[in-house]
Order: structure tokens, then C-alpha cells, then sequence
């Protein structure tokens, strides 16, 4: 499996991984932001963008490998590796199955408890409703959970943005990828375990990870920092994007570098 990954910049590593049911489109302000800090790297999870889906069975582990892959293909030994949402998810099984690849860890609009059954089995219909009907159904589905009450009153281009990529996304990746956060364990644990500095960024507005699950993270982090972006919802990267790399570069710059 090689991931399509699109870079920007130059010296420390900083891999980051994308919402659902977006692309690395999504980091576009990201790998402009923060080039003059650090290399931006932005791969497409399996599926999504330029990437394969591949014959393996849904599991956020298997994403994670990937992104190990890509790192032995760049020849980078250690990264700060971080994600949005499932990006977040993704992280956390790498904290998990390769520690000693890891500089820091940024998790941002995620959560670190397995699904529950309720929660699995909307990720079930919701796989299989876009397999039979396409990804329309995550227009009324997903779509309005993705971003805060800011940026849909008054970020119109943002939302707009948005929605495109909810549309464009392959109904077979959004299946595969449901059924793999829906199968994601717990990963509490993981955290308490970290040996490397972790950044937790939330949207004040993110219903679907709200403020407290974030709080919850950073305290379990041994070396855990908490950022609330406001006016921002689950996609903070993309609805504040200033206030989310301001909040990175600093974390570079006092726990990394």
C-alpha cells in the first residue's frame, strides 16, 4: 500500500492524518501555515484521495501501518505524527503499535473511547446505506455534525467547502472506514502510556467530540497540553485554521524542538 502524500516545507517531520470522510485536501492551510516551520506531510488514508483502498479488513490498524510505511519510504526514522477525527483514531493506534516512531502526538476533534453499541451500529447503517445509495447520504447523515454553529452562519465558502469533500469521498472507502473506526478499541490506556509529548485541540463547538472528552485526553497524557479553538467545531483545522497552526507551531516549538 502506498499512500498519495502531499508535502510542503522543509526540517522536522509533521505528519498529518485527515478526517472522515475527507482527504489531505483538507490540510491545504496547514502545509501552507506551517511550511516555514517544519515539513508538512499530508497523505490520504487508504481509500480516500489518490489512495488505493486495498483488499485488508477495516481496521484503524492497518491505517496505521500505512502511515509507518510512508515514514520507511520517506526514510524518516521518528515524526510528530497527528490527526483530526479518524485521523485522531489513527494516531492512537500508532501511539499504540509503534511507539518508538513517535517525536509528539497531536490529536485533535478525536476521542479515545471505543465506540458504543448505539455508535457501532449507526456506523454499520450508515456503511451500508452509502454503499447502496452513495455518498448523498452523508450530506444529511454526517455533514452537519462536522462543522460548528459559527462556521454555518457565517462561513458560508467553509461549509460549502466542506460539503464538497463529504461528496466527492468513494462509497466504498467511507464503508470500509466506518467499519474500522467502528471496531477501534479503547485507547486510554495508550495515552497513559505515552512517552512523548501530546498537543489535544478541540473546537469549543464540536458536538461530536466535545470539549470534555478533550480534557479527559490531556489529563491522561503524562506530557499532555489542551488547546480550545473557538468558534470552531469537529473540523477546527479547517474552520479556524490560523488559531489551530498557531497552536501546533507553539507546541513544536516548546515540547519538540
Amino acid at each position: 500500500m502506498r499512500l498519495y502524500t502531499r508535502s510542503a516545507g522543509e526540517g522536522l517531520p509533521v505528519v498529518l492524518l485527515h478526517a472522515f470522510p475527507m482527504s489531505s485536501t483538507m490540510w491545504l492551510a496547514q502545509r501552507e501555515g506551517l511550511a516555514a516551520t517544519c515539513k508538512v506531510i499530508t497523505p490520504d488514508l487508504r481509500g480516500f484521495g489518490g489512495s488505493p483502498l486495498g483488499d485488508d479488513e477495516p481496521s484503524v490498524d492497518v491505517m496505521a501501518d500505512d502511515v509507518v510505511r510512508l515514514l520507511d519510504e520517506e526514510g524518516i526514522d521518528r515524526a510528530v505524527v497527528g490527526g483530526q477525527s479518524m485521523g485522531g483514531y489513527v494516531t492512537m493506534a500508532l501511539c499504540r503499535r509503534h511507539p518508538d516512531r513517535l517525536l509528539g502526538a497531536v490529536l485533535a476533534d478525536t476521542k479515545a473511547t471505543a465506540d458504543s453499541e448505539a455508535a457501532r451500529a449507526g456506523r454499520e447503517r450508515i456503511a451500508a446505506a452509502v454503499l447502496e445509495r452513495g455518498t448523498s447520504v452523508l450530506v444529511d447523515e454526517v455533514l452537519p455534525g462536522l462543522v460548528g454553529s459559527t462556521t454555518r452562519q457565517r462561513r458560508a465558502m467553509v461549509f460549502g467547502r466542506v460539503r464538497g469533500l463529504v461528496q466527492s469521498a468513494p462509497p466504498a472507502a467511507v464503508a470500509w472506514a466506518q467499519r474500522a473506526m467502528a471496531a477501534r478499541p479503547d485507547s486510554f490506556g495508550t495515552l497513559r502510556g505515552l512517552k512523548v509529548p501530546a498537543l489535544v485541540i478541540v473546537g469549543e463547538e464540536d458536538g461530536l467530540s466535545p470539549p470534555s472528552d478533550a480534557e479527559a485526553m490531556a489529563e491522561a497524557v503524562p506530557d499532555g497540553r489542551l488547546t480550545v479553538i473557538e468558534k470552531a467545531g469537529h473540523l477546527s483545522a479547517v474552520e479556524q485554521p490560523e488559531a489551530f497552526n498557531r497552536a501546533v507551531a507553539a507546541f513544536l516549538r516548546d515540547r519538540i524542538l
